[in-house]
């Protein structure tokens, strides 16, 4: 049997990742996955930008919508929306990025074996790479999965035909929220599959339809935190007048304080140069020229 310096057990992403780069470095390597590719795979399906940089391979040819607008929600009450300057998620479906990643440490010369188990007796390797999932094959091989909570992952794949273009293109929706306890999650993704529209099970579930839900959440918001919102407000307009209206109030007062002095100003010369005349007036007698008076031949003195 031919011995290779890595065996790297699971083909997604990190582990064909991870061979990749193995053989990149020159050291040879053995994918081996249960899986045939492509392959589905529970997945919200987005590449953030920090996991596309450390990838070595593009994925640009697997993607299909970039997103630039993230919406974050707590138990359905009001959202936080934020826009980034450049794209902060790619979406993608795991089972085209998979196999695209799967042909690229295919293409960089790692021997991978589809449709295989990892058999811990039979280790053909130097060094075994995990990278089949924490209740995978190797995590058990090597009693490495010890004190696992396990649960349970849904996938929906909902087309634009269904969903609203303008409310979800370019954006990330995040609801951080869980269903009624009391009917549970098996119930309502019964009645999706028999009903066919998500609308329609959350009437026959929860009896009431998906916008009546938003709006009851948005209610009890205002009700719990609108005293808040009010407090927020003033303090907002609060600022407003401190930060704008009083400085214009003062800047307002400072100019007409400098209009008044000019005028002041003013009247007083007037007043003054009036003054004068009068006094030479009375000294020289009524030839005495008074202000805009020409009268040739009488001197000034």
């Amino acid at each position: 049997m031919k011995r290779f310096d890595a065996l790297v057990v699971g083909g997604g992403p990190a582990g064909s990742t991870t061979a990749w780069r193995l053989a990149d470095a020159g050291a040879s390597v053995l994918l081996i996955d249960k899986a045939r590719f492509p392959r589905d795979k529970p997945c919200g399906g987005g590449v953030t930008a920090r996991a596309e940089r450390l990838c070595p391979i593009d994925i640009s040819p697997v993607v299909e919508e970039e997103v630039d607008l993230v919406e974050l929600r707590f138990r359905y009450e009001d959202a936080v929306v934020r826009r980034a300057s450049q794209p902060v998620i790619r979406m993608t479906q795991r089972r085209r990025l998979d196999a695209h990643l799967l042909d690229a440490a295919r293409e960089k010369g790692v021997e991978v074996h589809e449709g295989e188990s990892f058999d811990p007796a039979n280790v053909a390797a130097d060094i075994v790479v995990g990278a089949d999932g924490a209740n995978g094959t190797t995590a058990r091989a090597f009693d490495l999965g010890n004190g696992i909570v396990h649960g349970v992952a849904y996938e929906g794949n909902v087309s634009y035909g269904v969903a609203d273009r303008d409310r979800y293109a370019n954006r990330a929706v995040i609801e951080l929220a869980a269903l009624d306890t009391a009917h549970g999650l098996s119930d309502f993704f019964a009645a999706w599959k028999r009903e066919g529209s998500m609308d329609r099970a959350i009437r026959s579930t929860y009896g009431i339809t998906l916008n009546d839900f938003e709006k009851r959440w948005q209610q009890r918001t205002r009700r719990r935190y609108g005293a808040l919102a009010l407090v927020s407000n003033l303090t907002i307009g609060g600022a407003f007048v401190l930060v704008v209206l009083v400085p214009l109030y003062f800047a307002r007062r400072h100019r007409d304080r400098l209009r008044m002095a000019a005028l002041v100003a003013a009247d007083e010369a007037a007043e003054r140069v009036a003054r004068e005349s009068a006094i030479e007036a009375l000294l020289h007698g009524d030839d005495w020229p008074g202000p805009g008076d020409e009268r040739p031949g009488v001197p000034r003195s």
